[in-house]
């Protein structure tokens, strides 16, 4: 019994957290040491909860309330709710680290870390639920307090960020809502394992398509994926960099996540016809994020940009349809979410170390010159997004491109050469930044700030990157084994459903 309650924990600990850190609002040392405390004691659960699952090779379930499944709120970890999880809550951890060595005024802010803690919550629940309406309760916390995060920015503009935010998650809301209703209407039940054993029993429900229909459109735009993606680069370029950092790396893999569990658990006889929109909707991400990079003059416009190419990869691995590939996409995931928070985090530091704090090319160019540490750290960074070894964005490059390869088919060699082309864009942008802003001489005479952020996070994060590039095999191990899970939901489903 100790051992179910162990998968709520993860959520439950940063939700009370954030409690208690609104009571210390007039004393932020004391409010940051006590939030930092919070997420290395919920990822420490996290951990546990990732152990359990893997070692035992079962599903941790806890059935909120007692009651059983599906007629309460099923909380769910098997391989791969648990991967993300780990996933959200590392990156995460990091977040915190560079907030609280910042010079933002905006995380000085007496709600900045209750705020951040809601959001962990928010998010590392999502990945956890077994129920799709509980799934709406975790994105209604993740988006409200997404967007009261960006609205104290320092930037001017963060309020208008905000409010196009709020705009497209209502919307989103709305999608969301319907598809609920329609699955409800159809099935009766919302519980994910219930609702997947009984798709497959009665696949002609006339709502079905359209529940499908409307929670894709749904998970298209948490996860900013192409042509949903327009409100991503305002919004991540004006938030404050810790939270740029979390949205751009974190925060989006909640659609992705909904895309693998759609193709993998909720409707599998229905899964050909959405890899086939995946497939398509990948390449256009690739190829429109990549050249949107290359023509945008700030530093985190440029990474916002290349999101939306890292996840049209990722996409596209999804879309390829099978355990190979999924592996691949996964593991692309968290390579991704270490090595995107990690240079977002760079980005805010010769921000902050410029006369103005602004990412923009024409007032950082040349600052880099008087911190040649970050110069470093950004250099390796950016191999890591091109995919260039010894990274660990050449490890999963390599396995998506293998995926690719072993899935055969045409529609799969046409994506592939497609991507494998387009993904030279990264190489070109990042090169770019790293010689406006350390290589070039500085156009204004205005003296560079003494310093700035801190970069112990980022240094951390870009160490992981190269430790996961060196050391692959246990990561791919750990993504196989989730892939394989996901591909074979009799276990999950067993285990959610158990009387």
């Amino acid at each position: 019994m100790l051992i179910s309650h162990l998968v709520i924990l993860p959520f439950v600990i940063p939700l009370a957290g954030t409690a208690i850190g609104v009571l210390l609002h007039k004393h932020w040392r004391a409010q940051a040491a006590w939030s930092l405390g919070v997420l290395l004691t919920s990822m420490a659960a996290t951990i546990a909860v990732f152990w359990s699952v893997h070692t035992t090779g079962q599903p941790l379930i806890f059935q909120m309330g007692g009651w059983t499944a599906p007629f309460g709120i099923s909380i769910a970890a098997d391989a791969l709710s648990s991967l993300m999880a780990l996933m959200v809550q590392v990156v995460m951890v990091f977040g915190l680290i560079y907030a609280i060595g910042a010079k933002d005024a905006a995380v000085r802010y007496p709600m900045f870390m209750p705020l951040f803690l809601a959001l962990v919550t928010g998010l590392t629940g999502g990945m956890l639920t077994g129920d799709i309406f509980n799934l709406f309760v975790m994105v209604e916390l993740m988006v409200i307090t997404a967007a009261a995060l960006t609205a104290i920015s320092d930037d001017r503009y963060g309020p208008e960020a905000a409010l196009k935010y709020v705009y497209i998650s209502v919307l989103a809301s709305i999608f969301l809502l319907i598809a609920i209703g329609c699955l409800y209407i159809g099935y009766g039940t919302l519980n994910m394992a219930d609702l997947a054993q009984r798709v497959q029993a009665n696949p002609d429900q006339p709502t079905l398509w359209l529940g499908i229909v409307f929670l894709f459109a749904t998970f298209m735009v948490k996860s900013a994926a192409f042509p949903f993606h327009f409100w991503q680069p305002d919004f991540h370029t004006v938030a404050p960099t810790p939270v740029s950092a979390m949205l751009s790396s974190v925060v989006v893999k909640l659609g992705v996540y909904g895309f693998m569990r759609m193709t993998t658990l909720l409707f599998v006889g229905q899964a050909d016809t959405i890899h086939t929109l995946l497939l398509i909707i990948g390449v256009a991400g690739v190829a429109y994020g990549g050249f949107g990079a290359l023509g945008t003059h700030n530093a985190k416009r440029m990474l916002a940009y290349s999101t939306l190419a890292q996840l049209g990869f990722i996409l596209v691995a999804i879309g390829w349809g099978t355990p190979l590939a999924l592996a691949a996409a996964i593991l692309f995931t968290i390579n991704h979410s270490l090595i995107k928070s990690a240079l977002l985090m760079l980005a805010g530091y010769v921000a902050s170390r410029a006369p103005i704090k602004s990412a923009s090319f024409e007032v950082v160019q040349g600052v880099g010159r008087h911190a040649p540490w970050a110069g470093v750290l950004f250099f390796v960074g950016g191999m890591a997004l091109a995919g260039l070894p010894p990274t660990n964005g050449f490890i999963s490059k390599l396995a998506l491109f293998r995926s690719g390869a072993a899935a055969g088919g045409e529609s799969t060699w046409i994506s592939l050469a497609i991507i494998g082309v387009l993904s030279l864009l990264s190489l070109i942008y990042v090169m770019r930044a790293f010689m406006r802003i350390w290589w070039q001489p500085r156009t204004s005479e205005n003296k560079v700030k003494a310093t700035g952020d801190s970069l112990l996070a980022p240094t951390c994060l870009i160490g992981l990157c190269l430790i996961l590039g060196i050391f692959a095999e246990p990561l791919l191990q750990v993504t196989t084994t989730a892939a394989q899970w996901a591909y074979a939901p009799a276990l999950y489903i067993q285990a959610v459903l158990v009387k």
